[in-house]
């Protein structure tokens, strides 16, 4: 009897020599990490395991060859799923390090860093984790252009990250220039539009050098925000209760600074 990993290998070599269509390939390629009966994705040990069975399978391969790359992808995001992040930030950077021989899109080489970003800032390696952040912004402007969503998530993520090492006037800086953007092309209610907002105001109230009239427009900027979460998406979605949450607390910093208690003038 022949092993799920076998049968999976079979039903995508078939599928290329048979030059079938694209989607039945794709079909094929992903009962690798999803359901072939409840179309659920895989996960935890499961997962895992199926990481290591398509790598296992591929592995001989050429540095180049389509399948060799998918599969240290699989192996990266299985190994992810099971918490096991050290060893999938590994795969990533052998990865990123064999496209950057052999080749690839622009489009696919900067998923590959973003992916290697979001591992290095779950791991706490918030430096490396900018400096590759900007890597793909700069990318994605250079690729998509500013106005392309997934540039202004790039953006955000990037900001974000500033924030969390306290770069507050980079990563704000960032966001006053692309808010706009993200308003126009998205619209106010998008919900990338509202997190970047809400992340705009947060840095704004958490930064030592902020001034009572940033706190003024934090306040403005969360009430905005939280009206347009709470029309669109509802009272109990997690992004309305996070707006609402961190508006609560900006007005309370905000009234603490615009009314000192005596004595600490």
């Amino acid at each position: 009897m022949l092993t799920r990993a076998e049968t999976d290998k079979i039903l995508v070599a078939e599928a290329v020599e048979n030059n079938l269509d694209t989607k039945v390939v794709q079909a094929r390629w992903d009962r690798w990490h999803t359901c072939g009966l409840c179309e659920q994705h895989y996960h935890c040990v499961v997962f895992c395991a199926l990481g290591w069975a398509c790598w296992k399978t591929y592995v001989g391969r050429p540095e180049d060859d389509w399948a060799r790359c998918l599969a240290m992808t699989v192996l990266g995001n299985g190994l992810s799923d099971a918490g096991h992040r050290e060893e999938m930030l590994s795969i990533q950077e052998a990865e990123l390090a064999v496209l950057r021989r052999v080749g690839t899109s622009e489009a696919h080489m900067l998923t590959v860093q973003n992916n290697l970003a979001v591992s290095y800032s779950e791991l706490g390696r918030l430096e490396e984790a900018i400096s590759m952040r900007q890597e793909v912004y700069s990318g994605r402007l250079k690729l998509n252009g500013k106005e392309n969503e997934q540039t202004l998530l790039v953006a955000l993520n990037y900001a974000s990250t500033l924030f969390r090492v306290e770069r507050f006037k980079e990563g704000n800086a960032l966001l006053q220039k692309t808010m706009p953007v993200a308003r126009r092309v998205l619209g106010d209610s998008h919900d990338l539009s509202l997190k970047m907002s809400w992340n705009y105001a947060r840095a704004l109230c958490e930064d030592p050098a902020t001034t009572l009239d940033d706190l003024r427009e934090a306040v403005t900027t969360l009430e905005d925000a939280a009206r347009i979460a709470r029309r669109v998406f509802g009272a109990s979605h997690p992004l309305t209760t996070g707006l609402e949450y961190n508006l609560r607390d900006a007005r309370a910093v905000h009234d603490a600074r615009e009314t000192p208690s005596p004595g600490t003038a």
